[in-house]
């Protein structure tokens, strides 16, 4: 409950106004590139996410970092829309927000993501034909893949769309026959 009442009266529409700007000023593709850094900036620093959601520090601390941390790297836009959250105290739900912004984009350009688990990082041609995959089982026209690691698997991968999830990995295959094997006794 929380979480969707997070979403639905936060973060959406905070990614739809940023999405909104975006188009109304045709900076759609390069405020996706701004808030897949931002991204990938919060997701390597644990300390920049407690101190962006840290009540303690002033917004006048906050806004200072962040204009350290990104300064010339987003549109001034950007800028202005990430002091904005510093003001209206919305900062803590950035990558929230940002996560919702990626979603929107990729509803626009019919992008589908993929997650990818796999026991070792796939070589370019093994992504390539895992996305040749997606893209024969979806009406996409572009295949995003989110590569995560688990050693695990053994060997394969499982590959998840949506609500659809295909486990093509050594540890579910051995897990299917020994169902198969319990089930003929």
């Amino acid at each position: 409950m929380k979480g969707s009442l997070l979403t639905s009266e936060v973060l959406e529409p905070y990614a739809e106004a940023l999405m909104s700007l975006a188009q109304s000023q045709n900076l759609v593709e390069q405020f996706g590139d701004n808030v897949a850094a931002l991204l990938s900036l919060l997701e390597g620093s644990e300390e920049l996410q407690q101190f962006l959601g840290n009540p303690i520090f002033d917004a006048e601390k906050k806004k200072a970092v962040i204009r350290q941390l990104v300064g010339d790297q987003v549109h001034p836009y950007m800028m202005n829309f990430l002091l904005i959250l510093v003001d209206r105290r919305r900062i803590l739900f950035l990558e929230g927000i940002c996560k919702k912004f990626q979603e929107q984009l990729r509803k626009l350009n019919q992008t589908v993501l993929a997650e990818v688990t796999s026991a070792v990082p796939l070589s370019e041609s093994q992504q390539q034909t895992v996305r040749e995959k997606v893209l024969a089982m979806t009406s996409a026209r572009e295949v995003e893949l989110d590569n995560k690691l688990d050693p695990d698997l053994i060997g394969g991968v499982i590959i998840k769309v949506g609500s659809q999830v295909i486990d093509a990995s050594l540890r579910g295959q051995l897990r299917r026959i020994g169902l198969q094997l319990s089930s003929a006794t």
